[in-house]
């Protein structure tokens, strides 16, 4: 197959993707569909991920980022009670009204969207910890840039490896593709790795072995019966038994992954976020070796005008999505070792717009999730009296300092060779 290069289109005058120029090979073999894209490092065989499955330590820890495109608006999602700033002549429409919000454990400084209310549960739970203003020195209000700058951990334009592939290139293995993966139709630049190889999968349940012309029924399966005979089969042809042992390998790759997506899912709400969440979830339960997944939301937060139309609905589908994806990690027992990060490039503007919506701004909003989390609130909320110089709200956590946190307390590594000026950022207590 043609390798081609990965990653979102270029905007001129803006970073060029991570992983950008980075090859990516499908694998398919004699007609053999994997339902997986690898990117970066050595082409591998079904026999390869087979082999990376079974080394797979049950007690390796994960960390999944959910990225909430366009920049969520923290003053709606958690709107301040006692900021006398925050009034309707600052947001003639998109006030929200205190009597119609949600209680948030810990604190009555701050309060839920009325549409918050799974996210609420978790976090009365202390299942979710909520950082109120995420951010850096100098933000870039391009959502290209800022996008560019969270995925490579660093506000470098010319950034080319992702942090979490930065990460694997340090604890990673050659022979693992699925150490990092992306559920999704191509690999998160969070990923993009220099050494080891990454994958991208946009429906792991739909792995098949390719039959044309044979839909299912009793030939499909005779056929799937007769592959899986000729690869138990030798011969003393070397080309020939490499043919033979790549077929076994697929199919019984292809009946353990079926077995694995047997069991029924939580109940997930409709969309690609509980889609790929829930598929997230099978994949850990099922025992993958996993060590960092990514998944876009696919969302749109980007809310310049009719903000009251779409945020309340989007909220709900997140709070719903996490919600059932934190349930299902429990019912299956692997909670503990999962963490969960749910990050956005930029919050909005604290005024509302002449379109009833809300335009680029900083402070942007972000949340941890699982069972480890320590809960509550990281990071103050720091008030609309002192604004930055282009009167966005100031962050109070540096989302680099996040990472390192992440880096060190959550995965067990030295942040210093992952995160430029890894010694200068502060660090957060992140678990309980």
């Amino acid at each position: 197959m043609r390798d081609i290069a990965c990653c979102r289109p270029v905007e001129p005058g803006r970073p060029v993707p991570a992983g950008r120029g980075l090859t990516r090979r499908s694998v398919l073999l004699s007609g053999i569909g994997l339902g997986l894209t690898l990117f970066g490092g050595r082409a591998l065989s079904p026999q390869g991920v087979a082999e990376a499955v079974a080394a797979a330590s049950p007690a390796d820890r994960v960390l999944v980022c959910v990225s909430l495109s366009g920049g969520v608006d923290g003053l709606s999602l958690a709107p301040p009670q006692h900021d006398r700033r925050y009034d309707r002549r600052l947001r003639p429409q998109l006030w929200v009204d205190p009597a119609t919000t949600l209680a948030m454990r810990g604190t009555d400084e701050l309060r839920w969207h009325p549409a918050a209310a799974s996210l609420k549960r978790l976090h009365d739970r202390g299942r979710l910890t909520l950082l109120p203003a995420v951010g850096y020195d100098g933000p870039n209000h391009s959502h290209f840039t800022s996008r560019h700058f969270y995925e490579v951990g660093a506000t470098d334009p010319q950034g080319t490896t992702g942090w979490l592939g930065r990460y694997l290139d340090v604890v990673g293995t050659d022979h693992n593709p699925l150490q990092g993966l992306t559920l999704g139709e191509t690999i998160s630049p969070m990923l993009a790795a220099s050494r080891v190889s990454v994958a991208a999968t946009d429906r792991p349940q739909d792995y098949r072995i390719a039959t044309p012309g044979i839909d299912g029924g009793p030939f499909h399966d005779e056929l799937l019966r007769a592959f899986a005979a000729l690869g138990r089969g030798t011969s003393p042809d070397p080309v020939l038994d490499a043919a033979r042992a790549v077929h076994g390998d697929a199919v019984d790759l292809h009946g353990q992954l079926q077995a694995r997506f047997a069991d029924g899912p939580e109940t997930y709400p409709e969309g690609r976020l509980g889609t790929r969440l829930a598929d997230m979830a099978r994949l850990l339960g099922a025992g993958l070796p996993i060590r960092c997944g990514t998944i876009d939301a696919a969302l749109d937060f980007d809310s310049h005008a009719n903000q009251d139309g779409s945020f309340g609905r989007q909220v709900d589908e997140v709070g719903r999505a996490l919600e059932a994806f934190q349930s299902d990690l429990e019912r299956r027992g692997i909670a503990d070792r999962v963490l969960t990060l749910v990050w956005s490039e930029f919050g909005r503007r604290p005024e509302e717009n002449g379109s009833v919506g809300t335009d680029h701004g900083a402070g942007g909003v972000a949340m941890l999730l699982g069972t480890r989390v320590r809960g509550g609130q990281l990071g103050a909320f720091p008030g609309l009296a002192s604004l930055d110089p282009d009167g966005n709200l100031r962050a109070t956590v540096d989302y680099r300092g996040l990472y390192c946190s992440l880096l060190e307390e959550w995965l067990e590594a030295d942040a210093g060779p992952i995160v430029p000026g890894a010694d200068r950022l502060e660090r957060y207590a992140l678990l309980a």
